[in-house]
């Protein structure tokens, strides 16, 4: 078995903590010192993807589907200028469903996360300027949100199902930007 942190989907894995352990008896500062087992894999935090040097590409969501012979859904989105390369994205049942009514503007009998949080934006002010696809590693894509509020720009880490379905439900809908790095990756 490898010792390698994968992950089973396209959740972006958060960061594990380090071990913290502090010896009393030698420690000389009131800062814990970092230790971490031999087998146990410490993941570095992962660094914000600077949307001024990494060429970005306006893609479109073709749609959302689910076939019975595979084990989740996949959302298809394609480039919007030529070559018009496209990606299909593996996302949960739940995610899908989501992402598919935010398509169609279809809003459930009481709001569901998704809904909740597209409310809380517009109630706060907060635009969200693009959902950007940031790296693809493993087989898994990594997304971020780029949000303007009124105390200046905010740009969140999030699952790439996450910032597809909220782009698509705000007022206007946001773009959908992806790094050209994970276009030549995808089809390498």
């Amino acid at each position: 078995m490898s010792d390698e942190a994968t992950p089973a989907s396209d959740e972006a894995t958060t960061p594990l903590e380090p071990d913290v352990a502090v010896d009393e008896a030698t420690s000389t500062s009131d800062e814990p010192t970092t230790t971490a087992e031999p087998d146990v894999p410490v993941l570095e935090p992962v660094a914000e993807v600077d949307p001024d040097t990494v060429k970005f590409n306006v893609m479109s969501i073709e749609s959302v589907l689910y076939d019975l012979s595979d084990s989740s859904p996949l959302v298809h989105l394609i480039e919007e200028e030529t070559p018009y390369r496209y990606l299909a994205i593996p996302i949960a049942l739940a995610e899908a469903v989501a992402l598919h009514n935010a398509l169609d503007k279809i809003d459930g009998r009481r709001p569901g996360t998704h809904e909740v949080m597209a409310e809380v934006l517009r109630r706060l002010n907060a635009d969200i300027v693009a959902a950007r696809i940031t790296r693809y590693d493993g087989g898994v894509f990594y997304a971020e949100l780029d949000l303007m509020t009124p105390r200046g720009r905010e740009v969140f880490d999030c699952r790439t199902s996450d910032a597809l379905i909220l782009a698509t439900r705000q007022g206007v809908r946001a773009p959908v930007l992806c790094a050209e790095s994970v276009l030549q990756n995808f089809y390498a």
